[in-house]
């Protein structure tokens, strides 16, 4: 038998190492390629974008090219047959920080202490004084740190920036080429180039991997001595580096950029079968008349995760030593074969990946499978079904994260993990007022606990910092963050006055609900007492000190924003849902842990005197302290619907009526938006258990949110998108968040026939779902854990005891929802 699992598992990595699986199911497949001309943009223009908005994404590099990543290096295959390109990232190369040139006061002293300023403002909401109460909020809430790069010298907020190119010479034409395929394998994570020419078949694979921290590429060809190449690589035009001593066939490139002194290297290794292979003193490698080619790409920075800044050393966050990481890695890579590596990959990724299975009317029109992706895409748009291209975007986020966020390494920012240039839209930066949280989403729910890891290494990042944050802008006990934040601790509001975004004291609380998921969905005590409690307590503490009490004895949060929408507020729905969300939290875990039961009672006091939700004139649940909302307005933010999703304190079980009030807000906004807003709005129909209206939401996405290689669009490409509409097709088929496990709460009716395999709901339980003809007909819950499951489907409830690691079989006949 084992020989038997190995040599199929063998067939599967040679069918996809052949390009034999370009048209399966779970592949990402263009039919043409990207002319070498098609050079990446900043390759000939290395300019900064400046402004805050879209900067300067190439077309052919965000909409046709292949992402490939570990958790900390990442590329994009362009697939071009003359000279290929490669854009290359390591997650952790970024300008900013502490130490620039004006070192570590310039970029730590920048608090404003406006905590006295909110008696005079909360003053002026007494008196309605509007006027009074922007001038302050905006003249005291914000800092002196700018967003743009080109506002200040140095830059101290930063920007994630590009590790350079690669460009792979290899001297064929681009005439008379046959049988050309691009693809990206979801199944294991590799991508396949192959095409035709005189006769001759080329092949090129690419996958990274984590277990040995290399970037791997492969060339070969149906005869030999086929690969004449030159390997070039083309660093960040703002570092100054040089190439080091290393053997033929090979370089290594060590720099520093220009704006912090952070230190990266790249090392390159050729390893050919036959022919001739040498290094040039410009570093790029020669292969002559071999008949294979390796290529393995080690990178690395000097930084090092600091949990515990030293606000007084400009190399705090400094820990690596680059070219000892590169090396060791390289070397021990070097001693493997391509089929070692490609096993050692294979089997690390897809022990994450297959834990989840999606297939919906599996029947239906197979024969699209061979269109291309782009061809699919145009199909769909047109109206047509296809089923198979929706289960495969819901797998390319969940390859997406995976590829993007492993443990020990930095958490998914704007664009995952890829980027193109040394300075891109909104510095690639972590948003939170929405974005960076968006990406998180599918991670526990899809079965990828461990890729949730890094946002919780994030968060720790903020907390030191973010007292400092807290007690200066609001005299507050805890920690919080703002609008956007670096690898370097950034808690700080930005320059700007517009407080419609950059005014978000609540993302620090935000961030903090997600530690709870983390618990609640894992069980996991030990983090819960260890690392996670402490994070919850602090939001919770910052909250309840933030919080306005009134003299009617009643808490509001002033002042307050709704994210990129609206005036200031003394109440803002969205602060208020956030503060419950937290509250609620910390209130349970304190009780898990028997903990703070003095603290607790001060939650439970200012929870029950927060003020409540508001119904509006038309229905609708009120955005602001007013009733002002607009319902011709089609805001991409819906941020007061915060409670509906992604908390849990407005559902159409425990608050019809505010349920009710949020379909309102709903129907107001409408089914169009930006990509990622496209992948809120599909959650928040979901919780509302509509599954038609869902589907809609989940076909615009697709439509009208989303590029040729499935990259979610913002525009511009933006991946939150792509893990809110992985996360939304999930709320769509289970949901957990009401204290039980809700099975196909909103199942479109087009989706007939289907399953649903290994995902997770709250309490530690693994879910596989089966139906057919848009009934439930089985469902397996495994117990993690153990203790009571309750589960609900169709109006019935079915309560049992579980015990740990057993597994339990759910069927539902004559209208009879019953355990086997």
């Amino acid at each position: 038998m084992r020989n038997k699992k190995f040599f199929l598992w063998s067939l599967a990595i040679l069918m996809h190492a052949s390009g034999y699986a370009q048209q399966t199911p779970m592949n990402v497949f263009f039919d043409t390629p990207i002319a070498s001309d098609k050079q990446p943009a900043w390759g000939n223009n290395p300019g900064v974008a400046t402004g805050s908005g879209h900067g300067n994404l190439d077309p052919e590099w965000e909409q046709k090219t292949l992402p490939i990543g570990n958790g900390s290096i990442g590329a994009n295959i362009f697939g071009s047959v003359a000279t290929e390109h490669i854009t290359f990232n390591e997650k952790s190369l970024w300008r900013g920080g502490p130490n620039t040139a004006k070192g570590a006061d310039y970029y730590w002293n920048v608090n404003k202490n406006s905590a006295h300023v909110l008696k005079e403002i909360r003053q002026a909401f007494l008196d309605k004084d509007q006027a009074k109460v922007t001038r302050l909020t905006q003249d005291n809430f914000n800092s002196e740190v700018p967003y743009e790069a080109d506002a200040e010298e140095p830059f101290r907020f930063g920007s994630f920036t590009s590790a350079g190119t690669f460009d792979i010479e290899t001297g064929i034409e681009e005439q008379n080429i046959g049988g050309y395929s691009r693809s990206l394998s979801l199944d294991s994570a590799l991508v396949n180039v192959c095409f035709a020419q005189n006769g001759v078949q080329y092949k090129r694979q690419y996958f990274t991997s984590f277990p040995d921290q290399v970037m791997v590429i492969r060339y070969s060809a149906s005869e030999k001595g086929k690969q004449n190449l030159v390997f070039k690589y083309t660093p960040n035009p703002l570092s100054k580096g040089e190439y080091k001593r290393s053997k033929s066939g090979s370089f290594c490139y060590s720099a520093h950029l220009n704006n912090n002194d952070m230190h990266y290297v790249v090392r390159a290794q050729a390893i050919a079968q036959g022919g001739k292979t040498w290094t040039d003193k410009e570093g790029r490698i020669h292969v002559e008349q071999a008949d294979e080619v390796i290529f393995l790409i080690s990178a690395d920075t000097d930084y090092k995760m600091n949990f515990n800044p030293d606000f007084k050393n400009p190399k705090t966050y400094v820990g690596v030593k680059p070219l000892e990481t590169t090396r060791n890695w390289m070397d021990k890579a070097s001693e493997k074969s391509f089929d070692d590596l490609l096993q050692r990959h294979y089997q690390d990724y897809a022990g994450l990946f297959q834990r989840t299975v999606f297939e919906v009317n599996p029947s239906f029109n197979t024969e699209v499978r061979k269109l291309s992706t782009p061809e699919r895409i145009a199909r769909y748009r047109t109206g047509a079904p296809d089923y198979e291209l929706e289960s495969l975007y819901y797998q390319f986020g969940r390859y997406l994260l995976i590829s993007s966020s492993r443990p020990g390494d930095l958490p998914a920012n704007l664009q995952g993990i890829w980027h193109n240039n040394i300075d891109g839209p909104w510095r690639i930066d972590y948003h939170n007022n929405i974005n960076v949280q968006m990406n998180y989403w599918p991670a526990c729910p899809t079965n990828l606990a461990e890729c949730e890891w890094p946002l919780i290494d994030f968060i720790r990042t903020q907390v030191k910092p973010g007292e400092r944050t807290a007690q200066a802008y609001f005299g507050a006990r805890g920690w919080t963050t703002s609008i956007s934040s670096n690898i370097f601790g950034f808690t700080t509001p930005l320059r700007d006055k517009d407080m419609s975004w950059n005014f978000s004291p609540v993302a620090g609380p935000w961030l903090a609900t997600h530690v709870w998921d983390y618990y609640d969905y894992t069980r996991d005590l030990d983090f819960l007492k260890n690392i996670g409690y402490d994070l919850i307590k602090g939001g919770a503490e910052f909250a309840t000190d933030y919080l306005w009490k009134k003299p009617d004895g009643t808490y509001t949060a002033a002042p307050s924003t709704s994210p990129e929408h609206g005036p200031i507020d003394e109440g803002a729905t969205f602060s208020h849902a956030v503060i419950r969300e937290i509250l609620t939290d910390a209130i349970e875990a304190s009780k898990v842990l028997q903990t703070d039961e003095e603290e607790r009672k001060e939650w439970e006091t200012v929870l029950e005197k927060l003020k409540p939700y508001q119904i509006g004139r038309y229905g609708q649940l009120m955005e602001w302290s007013q009733d002002i909302d607009d319902p011709r307005d089609e805001h991409r933010h819906v941020n007061h619907l915060f409670g509906l999703h992604p908390g849990h304190t407005i559902s159409p079980v425990t608050t019809p009526e505010l349920a009710r009030a949020s379909r309102v807000v709903l129907e107001h906004r409408g089914d169009g938006a930006t990509g990622w807003s496209m992948g809120w709005k599909l959650n928040q129909w979901a919780r509302l258990h509509d599954g038609n209206r869902s589907y809609k939401l989940y076909g615009n996405l697709l439509k009208n949110g989303t590029n040729a290689n499935l990259w979610d669009s913002h525009p511009p490409f933006q991946i939150d998108g792509n893990f809110g509409g992985t996360a939304g097709v999930t709320e769509m088929l289970l949901q957990s968040h009401m204290g039980f496990i809700h099975l196909l709460p909103a199942l479109p009716d087009v989706w007939h026939e289907g399953k649903l395999t290994g995902v997770c709901a709250r309490g530690n339980f693994v879910v596989d779902l089966y139906w057919k003809d848009n009934n439930l007909t089985r469902a397996v819950i495994h117990s993690r854990s153990g203790g009571p499951c309750s589960v609900h489907y169709k109006g019935q409830r079915l309560t049992f005891d579980t015990q740990r690691d057993q597994k339990y079989t759910l069927s539902y006949q004559n209208g009879k929802l019953a355990v086997e």
